[in-house]
């Protein structure tokens, strides 16, 4: 048996059940050992910068960075700065960190050199049910509107919380939003974030990273502001209506959304409990197009998102004394959101 081990074990355990414990930094030799010397058989994800592992009977997952001679150093340090940052129910919780330099001797133009290996990790929480890009399906037979709008909503309130810490995402897509087992939404990698000092509001950079479909026109131009993250937002709240995976390539494609929406959930009145709900559904379309709003300045604030729908969240009390919502006042809701696609077809046809 080794005590010395089981401590180290029990740096994470304690982690995992205290909920107010700061990050701890936990030396690689640790995280070698719980994954197993990161072995393939512990992979869950991977992508061009990254491994992730996870760890045995813990929920924890430990993100191993890859090719870390091509990572500016700085770029680690602000991944690690804004995670430190962010402590909220809608973002992945962060457990710690590891930053150790090894010495290696290395064959360079057939010569022996000594350089140095860069060991850079995270660790986190393990959430199990995945990412939200494979839950995004059809409405019809995918998850209850109830889930759906709790997604949409969890989101929003990560991202709000986010904006308060003066955090900017940059990289807010379906792939990096994950679902616990409760399907509770977490925002997570922070790779592109960048964290403003107070009162700023805007950058430039000549470094752009473009995730297909989630990225807003002013990025191409190197333009870093909060509305990056709003324009995100509002394709992933149009892909979760809608139902698919979808990318906005030309400026009619608001309305053609909008479209789909009204289309998909005309078929559903039936589906929709109650009126509130199918307010809900109007409400988050109508925030979703206005987060895709080309001009940046007429993108809502996170704030604003908040308390629109804060106000749909009203308890439904014709569910809890029998009364159902008539099909003429679910159309007539409906209705209203057909004019709001007409009045926007005819912006977008000017």
């Amino acid at each position: 048996m080794d005590p010395e081990g089981n401590s180290k074990h029990a740096i994470l355990e304690r982690l995992l059940v205290d909920k107010n414990a700061e990050p701890v930094k936990p030396p690689l030799s640790l995280l070698e050992d719980i994954t197993n010397r990161f072995s393939p058989h512990n992979q869950i994800g991977f992508g061009g910068f990254a491994v992730v592992y996870k760890v045995g009977k813990y929920m924890v997952a430990v993100k191993k960075l890859s090719n870390t001679y091509n990572i500016r150093e700085n770029k680690f340090h602000q991944e690690v700065k804004c995670l430190m940052k962010a402590k909220h129910e809608n973002i992945v919780r962060f457990l710690g960190y590891c930053a150790e330099t090894q010495g290696e001797m290395e064959d360079y133009e057939g010569k022996l050199v000594m350089s140095d290996r860069r060991n850079w990790l995270l660790c986190s929480e393990h959430v199990p049910n995945g990412s939200l890009d494979k839950h995004i399906t059809d409405v019809s037979t995918g998850l209850e509107w109830r889930k759906h709008y709790r997604i949409i909503r969890g989101i929003c309130e990560g991202l709000h919380y986010l904006h308060q810490k003066c955090i900017l995402h940059l990289d807010l897509k379906p792939a990096n939003i994950l679902l616990d087992d409760h399907m509770v939404p977490k925002i997570t990698d922070f790779g592109l974030s960048r964290c403003f000092d107070e009162g700023q509001t805007s950058a430039f950079s000549e470094q752009i990273f473009l995730s297909r479909g989630h990225f807003s026109p002013e990025l191409l131009r190197g333009q870093i502001t909060y509305k990056l993250d709003i324009f995100s937002l509002g394709v992933i709240m149009m892909e979760i209506l809608i139902g698919e995976k979808s990318y906005p390539e030309d400026e009619k494609v608001v309305a053609s959304w909008m479209n789909q929406v009204v289309a998909s959930w005309m078929d559903r009145l039936e589906a929709l409990e109650g009126d509130t709900q199918l307010e809900q559904v109007r409400v988050c379309t109508k925030i979703g197009t206005e987060c895709l709003d080309l001009d940046p300045k007429k993108r809502p604030n996170t704030g604003d998102i908040i308390d629109r729908l804060g106000k749909t969240g009203i308890v439904d009390y014709s569910d809890k004394i029998g009364i159902s919502s008539s099909s003429v006042e679910q159309v007539s809701l409906l209705n209203g959101l057909k004019k709001e696609v007409y009045l926007l077809d005819v912006t977008c046809n000017r």
